[in-house]
């Protein structure tokens, strides 16, 4: 009686929880509706190169999914204080047809402990994978659900399987 009781109650959390991850997906995240009303823009991947963009490889989780190809500002990465829509980096998974989706951004400072729309980033020390110095980072999925959460760094439904093979 009373393991079926705890089993209940662990059914129940597991529901209210689950429920909670369905409304921030939906759209209640005020930090990754903002993100979208500002950005938006970057649907098509021509905007992003216009507005000094330029992507670095598609980036794949050794576990599966990752973060796709990051089309990164360098004029931006030299902000102190990110603002919504400046993000350092705008995220795009290819697709099979060959066009790129917009999923998600990135917003980078060297400076910190830094914040953008009330939630602390993430800090890197270095030595990193991307050779950088020392930063703070957030990534916001506001176009691509991330079941890992909303500011996750890799998304275990993002895949580079669609990134065609460089030219000879």
């Amino acid at each position: 009686m009373r393991h079926s009781r705890l089993i209940q109650g662990f059914a129940a959390l597991s529901l209210l929880l689950g429920g909670t991850a369905v409304a921030w997906a939906a759209g209640e995240n005020p930090l990754a509706d903002a993100v979208r009303v500002a950005n938006d823009r970057f649907e098509d991947v021509a905007v992003a190169v216009k507005e000094g963009y330029a992507p670095i490889p598609c980036d794949s989780a050794p576990m599966g999914g990752g973060m796709g190809i990051h089309y990164v500002n360098g004029d931006y990465l030299k902000d102190k204080t990110p603002e919504i829509a400046r993000p350092q980096a705008v995220m795009y998974e290819p697709q099979a047809d060959g066009s790129l989706k917009l999923i998600a951004v990135e917003y980078i400072t060297f400076k910190g402990p830094a914040s953008i729309g009330g939630h602390l980033m993430n800090f890197n020390g270095a030595p990193n994978s991307y050779g950088l110095d020392p930063f703070y980072e957030i990534h916001v999925w506001a176009w691509k659900t991330n079941p890992r959460g909303t500011f996750a760094d890799d998304n275990p439904d993002v895949s580079c399987d669609a990134m065609p093979l460089p030219a000879k």
